[in-house]
């Protein structure tokens, strides 16, 4: 059996959240369920022995050890019986958030409607679709705790099972980027954060190759894979988005918001700002402020 290495991208916030869980155990001559289109995602860990699966014209060995994760909207088949007991924790979760499968790293066609909905520069979580687990997971845990609180009371258990998949979620994530890319990662968190330490000041990418002693185009292509913008596209960005706070919390005049969100002029501030939002910056301030 063969695999494509394929990712599973998902843009947060919002973040996705979790539904159910439960340990099942198979012997051998027991098999998966087939199942088609079931609408939430299923991530598989397996524990003893080997579970074999099969999604539309893709199929895995998943031996202990190993996490799987099945697509919402795809056809989910048996491959073969299991040949030996089989033990397996299964998380069902779901997201309402974009997502995508992908080798790369995946620019989302609903990045600009995070920056207004959330006032945040969306993160995407990587989730491999098939890969070994890494040793913090193992270690921790979680899939135990997750199962136990089934049986607590549903006001306490959906706090903690909410942060318990999340924190899954977040180590597999991370043990993706420490085995691919884990310099770029540390780059583009380098440059992003001089961004916003100095969004007001006259930013180019001379000054930003300068203070951080790297190629621009070597910036670009960290802060491309890592948050899907260049630090220019970052920069024009965070700008808007300080100035959208200036606009609701303050009675600054529009000049004098353009002035300290760092743009040049305050004509170009709200063409850039009209052409982001949809509408001009005094229209947003009567809209949206109290």
């Amino acid at each position: 059996m063969t695999t494509l290495p394929s990712y599973i991208h998902m843009a947060a916030p919002p973040f996705p959240y979790f539904l159910e869980c439960d340990r099942t155990v198979y012997q051998r001559g027991d098999q998966h369920p087939n199942r088609r289109a079931m609408g939430k995602f299923d991530l598989i860990f397996v524990e003893e022995g080997c579970l074999y699966i099969g999604e539309e014209h893709k199929q895995w060995a998943v031996p202990a050890g190993h996490s799987l994760l099945l697509l919402p909207d795809r056809y989910h088949y048996s491959a073969k019986p299991c040949e030996e007991q089989t033990t397996f924790f299964w998380v069902h979760f779901h997201t309402v958030g974009e997502w995508a499968e992908a080798e790369g790293e995946p620019v989302f066609a609903d990045r600009d409607a995070h920056f207004s909905q959330f006032l945040t520069h969306p993160y995407t979580i990587r989730v491999p679709q098939f890969g070994a687990l890494p040793d913090p997971f193992e270690r921790s845990g979680q899939a135990e705790l997750l199962i136990q609180l089934n049986r607590a009371r549903r006001s306490s258990a959906v706090w903690q099972q909410q942060r318990i998949f999340e924190e899954m979620l977040r180590m597999l994530d991370l043990a993706q980027q420490d085995t691919a890319g884990s310099h770029a990662v540390e780059i583009a968190e380098q440059t992003e954060a001089y961004i916003r330490n100095h969004y007001a000041e006259p930013l180019t990418n001379n000054v930003l190759a300068e203070e951080l002693h790297f190629h621009y185009n070597y910036l670009a292509r960290c802060m491309k894979r890592v948050y899907g913008l260049t630090p220019m596209e970052y920069l024009t960005d965070y700008r808007l988005e300080q100035a959208k706070l200036l606009l609701l919390k303050t009675e600054i005049s529009v000049a004098g918001i353009a002035e300290r969100a760092g743009f040049e002029s305050t004509a170009y501030f709200s063409r850039r700002f009209t052409r982001k939002v949809g509408i001009s910056p005094l229209r947003y301030r009567k809209r949206y402020s109290r």
